[in-house]
């Protein structure tokens, strides 16, 4: 048996031994570290379908600015090339695990200046052939776990830009219901002014007959230019709302934008179903791209353990040579095969370095993901504690402002008849304009919640 022979069988007998130390990183869910069940309204928990923003927004000003977003938004065009430079470099581990073959040529004229000897050192030759370069026999599952890897680092690139999408759609309607209730508060404080300005108009006329005093004109005069200080404060919100809108969906909106922004009637669902069993979070796209990272990290694990075997690489080729081009495929044909093996024996321990930063990153991506699941579960909770109570809210609220209404209408008859000074108008004027100024910052909580439980709850359909 010759040299070559030998080392062949040798590598054989290994490759035989390989094929059945395949190192694989099991990979197994961590428990969810949040309770069995959400603190739904429904105890029965019955089955829902999943919460798609098309459910939640039902204005079709507002369905037309989100779908302007989705288009527009930079946010989401950076998501997206992301998601592709994750599938381009799961095609580049993909293509590790297929040899890498190619073809090459040569084509050499040689003379000499006269008929001396040692023409034959330039002698017309020429070649054709294919070869496999390097390619690496995965018995030990290293390439195969980096493949993982980048597969799942792809996987959550989507879910990412799934979690994106939900954000922004949320983000816009929640600027549209801020705007609304700025837009509500601007026009409470303009109206304030105007019939402020009437009260003083009217504090003037009955001062100059002698009913009023000075310092009832005054006060008249301190609460119109308190009204007309916090309607300009409104309006400059109002314009950086419209500012924040118009940086989401980027690009600029529609006319009737400002128009269109109510609360009243409100713009999303009122009831939004929610499933009492909390393994429902685990759908959210954040969450799943957590867990997909969680994935990529273990299985580099898996290709760190492999490092510590040998590396079995194959190189071939086969081809044609003759000295003329005529007749190259009529010359002598003929093949090379070239199996090597790297076998780690010393390295200063940095296998095993890498190997413990593998598994760092592996408890980092543990902890990342049930940290997520925290999260969402802390979201929904909150949402849900708001959306047991809010309606409530508004309802006492709503009283409030009819029974600070009719004080108000009493003071001023009770004034201009001379039975009360005007600091008990201005007193009940300033109750009125607060219990409608908390009315209206109910509405826009009890909306904001219900987007707060789609950012928690929402999922996004898969392309």
């Amino acid at each position: 048996m010759t040299g070559s022979s030998r080392f062949f069988a040798a590598v054989s007998s290994l490759v035989m031994v390989a094929a059945c130390q395949l190192i694989e990183e099991p990979y197994e869910r961590p428990a969810a570290p949040i309770p069995a069940a959400l603190p739904v309204l429904d105890a029965a928990g019955s089955e829902v379908q999943p919460l798609v923003w098309q459910d939640v927004f039902l204005s079709d000003d507002l369905r037309q600015l989100v779908e302007l977003s989705l288009d527009q938004n930079r946010d989401l065009r950076i998501a997206a090339a992301n998601v592709q430079l994750a599938r381009a470099r799961y095609g580049i581990t993909q293509a590790q695990r297929l040899p890498t073959v190619s073809a090459s040529g040569n084509l050499t004229e040689g003379g000499t200046f006269d008929s001396g000897s040692g023409a034959g050192g330039f002698s017309d030759s020429v070649s054709a052939q294919l070869g496999v370069t390097a390619y690496e026999l995965d018995l030990f599952g290293r390439v195969a776990s980096l493949n993982e890897a980048a597969l799942q680092s792809y996987f959550a690139s989507e879910e990412g830009e799934r979690a994106a999408k939900i954000a922004i759609a949320a983000t816009v309607g929640e600027l549209w219901m801020q705007l609304a209730a700025d837009k509500a508060l601007l026009a409470l404080a303009e109206d304030t002014v105007e019939v402020q300005s009437e009260s003083r108009s009217l504090t003037d006329e009955l001062f100059q007959a002698g009913v009023a005093t000075e310092l009832d004109v005054r006060r008249a005069s301190a609460s119109v230019e308190t009204a007309r200080a916090q309607a300009a404060q409104f309006a400059a919100r109002v314009e950086q709302d419209l500012n924040a809108l118009r940086l989401v969906v980027g690009t600029d909106l529609p006319a009737n934008t400002y128009e269109a922004a109510a609360l009243t009637p409100s713009p999303l669902a009122n009831a939004i179903p929610v499933e009492q069993s909390s393994l429902v979070l685990l759908k959210r796209p954040d969450v799943q791209s957590a867990e997909r990272q969680l994935m990529a990290a273990n299985a580099n694990v898996g290709a760190a353990r492999a490092a510590f075997f040998p590396t079995i690489s194959l190189t071939g080729r086969v081809g044609y040579a003759s000295s003329d081009l005529a007749d190259l495929f009529d010359g002598s044909a003929g093949y090379s095969f070239g199996p090597s093996v790297s076998l780690p024996i010393f390295d200063g321990g940095a296998r095993q370095s890498n190997l413990d930063v593998t598994q760092a990153q592996r408890d980092i991506a543990v902890a990342a993901y049930e940290q997520a699941i925290q999260l969402a579960f802390r979201d929904t909770a909150d949402a849900l504690a708001v959306a047991r109570t809010i309606d409530e809210r508004v309802e006492a609220l709503s009283r409030l402002v009819e029974d600070t209404s009719v004080t108000l209408n009493l003071s001023e008859e009770r004034f201009q008849v001379g039975v009360d000074d005007y600091l008990s108008v201005l007193d009940s004027q300033q109750l009125y304009y607060n219990a409608r100024q908390q009315l209206i910052q109910a509405e826009l909580t009890r909306n904001l919640n219900i987007i707060a439980l789609y950012r928690a709850l929402g999922t996004w359909p898969e392309n």
